[in-house]
């Protein structure tokens, strides 16, 4: 299986999980972005996450296909929230399994770099003091900072 998708319910790593378990893997890793209740030194009290869910899932789908294939991945599946998350939320939950663990951790930090820069998704965080304001996610993964390189 090789899939993105938006979500406007919690994610639920035990049954996702299920979507990339494959006894032809020796290799297996995740990630779970969760939702922080401090940004940039501000508290956040909760986050709202919109998308442009048509070209969102296009991009993702195409981000997790370029992984598959460069990464040789049996499985990839990458699912983001929308809507309105608390903190400790998951917002991004990403799962890779492919016949040994190297490339399955590159191929993980692949796509949520890859996500973060590609895929129009805005993350509007809300502050305990009242106020709130857009985050610009593509900072995240900015490849000037190394933090986009694959190797």
């Amino acid at each position: 299986m090789i899939d993105f998708s938006m979500s406007a319910a919690p994610l639920l790593p035990e049954t996702l999980r299920a979507r990339v378990r494959d006894d032809r893997c020796g290799g297996y890793a995740t990630f779970e972005g969760w939702v922080r209740n401090t940004n940039e030194g501000l508290d956040v009290r909760r986050l709202e996450y919109q998308a442009y869910e048509r070209l969102a899932t296009k991009e993702g789908q195409r981000i997790v296909g370029e992984a598959s294939e460069r990464f040789a991945l049996l499985h990839a599946v990458c699912v983001h929230r929308t809507g309105e998350l608390q903190i400790g939320d998951i917002a991004v939950w990403v799962a890779v399994s492919a016949g040994h663990r190297d490339a399955a951790f590159r191929a993980c930090r692949y796509i949520i770099d890859e996500v973060k820069l590609r895929v129009p998704i805005w993350k509007k965080e809300h502050y305990v003091n009242g106020d709130s304001g857009w985050v610009n996610c593509e900072a995240c993964a900015d490849p000037h900072t190394g933090m986009h390189d694959h190797g």
